[in-house]
């Protein structure tokens, strides 16, 4: 059979269309060739930035006596996970309860009835480190199910159970349980637990590998915006200084590498993927307010400045990922040697940049240097005796020589499919960004970005998963419809354009008649038409992303209140209520749905700007509005003169003043006298916070 995955449009699939293995897509024809010929599937999922899929492809897919092997005994189906985490969720789950754990790529085996029976991650060409060879899997598995048939489906009969467990609804727990005391008692156990794994030293929670966990941080800061939480607070400063100063972070280019292999963020898994970029922006953007740290600021725009300038289609979305890999290794792209320096710098500048950024013989990373910050640039410039801007000035004058020579060297692959979900995030922290900090370009790519996932990666009112090279395809996910959400009532907040609002509305309508199950409360992660899997899916849990449970429960908080849909704040609280054992059990796997808590247990703020959006005074006026850290505000805003107003219970009866643009702010609809000055919406919105 021939390898099928040419005519795809994955990049991660085409990167495997070369091999002698004959990959299907995963689809009907693969599906019922298993039937037809009785023959188990090996299903094989990856990403096109995995390093370790890299591996695995060119130790094993790429040879021949293994393609061999593969293709006489199964039938062998070839995953995108960011095209379909549909299927990826499934079967991850279900490695995840055969082995403990899991990670990509993703290697289950299958019934023809696609039930798996055995799985695991990356399995090396030859025995290594107490793991069976790929090729010794393959041939067991091939004996088993061709003398102990009985023995695999009774063991495929179990996981499809556990399957089916998993992703049914939990106990609810009546309303009356779940009131603010509950609420508060799982926000304090959320931050005992985070504390006990807190690592003081290097920041971040455990031990290597750490990850950022940009939810999680987010919740933490928004629990000291409650409380006044020192410790939530320190957690969350200390541990965003300290990502920011390593080697997970890229200081030339901009951007946040996967994670660090350590525990002091030094080295990374150097693959750069658009949501880790998109909520630590956000992140780094709202720690900034709440701080006043001009550090965390700077990192937030040289965040988002890297997802412009390098990940940015020129219709407007924006690429899921950069590889870690160049020139056949990992890394190679972002490392540095003292000769490489001083060549580019002089020996002055190159020995002092070198100094700073622990460019150093040997290096740190397989003989070279990943640049990185072990000392803060106070204390280098008390060293060097010479005043900090200076130091800076100079050091950046040599970050802008070094990029520019790196630009000559081979960059990494970009996977330039655009995923609606991770698409919005970006848009969301572009126009959380752009009011922060009155940054108009942000503002320009958040509406351009907005725009692109309303006409690009939608048909007929259908919003779709993913596009590439002119082509959407795939039914959205409820993370994609909900994170959508989420990113048009921001885009509203800050532009006080009625589009947005009225697109966040069919979101919030989409969430509920597609994905949410009305007697028992739960949200599933696709729609009710979508593909019959085994199962389906359905994870609250937070990952590296937010999950389809969380941003709709947060959607449909903000979108009630806003809209005055009682029904849709309801049915979040009920999914809350549902989810209330799992995050007292392990609250550091529910951040979003914790921040959400944190909503339920703040009183809301709300402001209403009233007047032209581009006159100078409803401009500024909106901008005091935005300028403090307030995650439960909500703003929202018309021109009379222009049109009719949205009907909103924010925006009933409210007018200009004396012919002048005009702010309301409010507590709970509860409305003072509306002002016309900035500095009063200001010192109204510090008083009520």
């Amino acid at each position: 059979m021939p390898n099928r995955l040419a005519a795809e449009s994955s990049p991660y699939l085409l990167q495997h269309a070369d091999n002698p293995v004959a990959w299907h897509p995963w689809g009907p024809e693969a599906l019922e060739r298993a039937r037809s010929e009785d023959r188990p599937i090996l299903l094989s999922v990856g990403y096109s930035a995995c390093h370790w899929c890299h591996v695995m492809e060119r130790e094993s897919f790429s040879d021949d006596a293994t393609a061999e092997a593969m293709n006489r005994a199964f039938v062998c189906v070839k995953v995108d996970r960011e095209e379909r985490p549909d299927v990826d969720g499934v079967y991850m789950r279900a490695v995840q309860a055969m082995t403990g754990q899991g990670g990509w790529p993703l290697t289950a085996f299958l019934t023809p009835a696609g039930v798996p029976f055995y799985g695991g991650t990356y399995f090396p060409p030859e025995r290594r480190h107490g793991m069976p060879s790929f090729r010794e899997v393959l041939s067991a598995l091939e004996s088993a199910w061709r003398d102990r048939r009985d023995e695999v489906e009774a063991s495929a009969d179990k996981i499809h159970e556990l399957l089916e467990r998993s992703a049914a609804a939990p106990e609810e727990a009546p309303p009356a349980a779940a009131d603010a005391s509950t609420w508060r008692r799982l926000s304090d156990n959320a931050v005992r637990h985070l504390s006990g794994r807190y690592d003081a030293a290097h920041g971040g929670f455990g031990s290597a590998p750490k990850f950022p966990q940009p939810v999680v941080l987010d919740f933490l800061l928004r629990h000291h915006h409650r409380t006044g939480a020192p410790q939530a607070l320190t957690m969350v400063r200390h541990t965003l200084r300290r990502m920011a100063a390593g080697g997970m972070r890229d200081h030339l280019g901009g951007g946040f590498h996967r994670y660090s292999v350590d525990a002091r963020w030094l080295v990374p898994h150097f693959e750069k993927m658009l949501y880790d970029q998109a909520l630590l922006a956000r992140l780094y953007t709202h720690a900034w307010q709440a701080t006043g740290d001009a550090g965390l600021g700077r990192v937030a725009e040289t965040t988002l400045d890297y997802v412009l300038s390098d990940l940015r289609d020129p219709g407007g979305g924006f690429y899921s990922a950069r590889d870690a890999d160049s020139e056949g290794e990992e890394g190679v792209f972002y490392v540095w040697t003292p000769e490489e320096v001083r060549d580019l710098l002089g020996e002055e500048e190159g020995a002092l940049f070198a100094r700073a950024y622990d460019v150093a013989p040997g290096g740190n990373f397989e003989g070279r240097s990943i640049l990185w910050l072990p000392r803060d640039l106070e204390a280098v410039a008390r060293s060097e005796d010479i005043p900090l801007d200076t130091l800076e000035e100079r050091l950046a004058a040599s970050r802008a020589r070094l990029l520019e020579a790196r630009a000559g060297r081979e960059p990494p692959f970009r996977d330039e499919k655009v995923l609606s979900g991770w698409s919005a995030l970006v848009v969301r922290a572009l126009a959380d960004a752009a009011g922060a900090m009155d940054r108009e370009d942000y503002l320009r790519a958040a509406r351009q970005g907005a725009a692109f996932l309303l006409d690009a990666m939608r048909t007929d009112g259908e919003l779709l998963h993913v596009w590439t090279a002119g082509q959407a395809k795939v039914p959205a996910f409820l993370e994609d419809w909900a994170a959508l959400g989420n990113a048009l009532l921001d885009l509203h907040a800050v532009t006080l354009e009625p589009r947005w609002l009225e697109e966040a509305r069919a979101a919030c309508e989409a969430v509920l008649s597609r994905f949410h199950d009305p007697v028992s409360g739960v949200f599933h992660d696709t729609a009710s038409d979508a593909e019959a899997l085994v199962v389906r899916p359905r994870d609250p849990s937070d990952s590296a992303t937010p999950s389809g449970t969380s941003l709709a429960v947060e959607l449909l908080l903000r979108a009630g209140h806003l809209f005055g849909e009682n029904g849709w704040s309801e049915a979040a609280r009920r999914a809350m209520r549902l989810e209330a054992e799992a995050m007292e059990r392990w609250p550091a796997g529910y951040g979003h749905l914790l921040g959400q808590v944190e909503s339920e247990l703040t009183p809301p703020v709300e402001v209403a700007v009233i007047g032209p959006p581009d006159d100078p005074a409803t401009r500024a006026l909106l901008a005091a509005a935005l300028a403090p850290y307030l995650p439960e505000r909500t703003v929202a805003g018309a021109d009379p003169g222009t049109g009719p107003v949205p009907q909103l219970p924010l925006l009933e009866g409210r007018g200009p003043v004396e012919g002048r643009p005009a702010a309301y702010v409010c507590r709970a609809y509860a409305c003072r006298t509306p002002v016309t000055e900035a500095a009063e919406v200001g010192r109204e919105l510090t008083e009520l916070s």
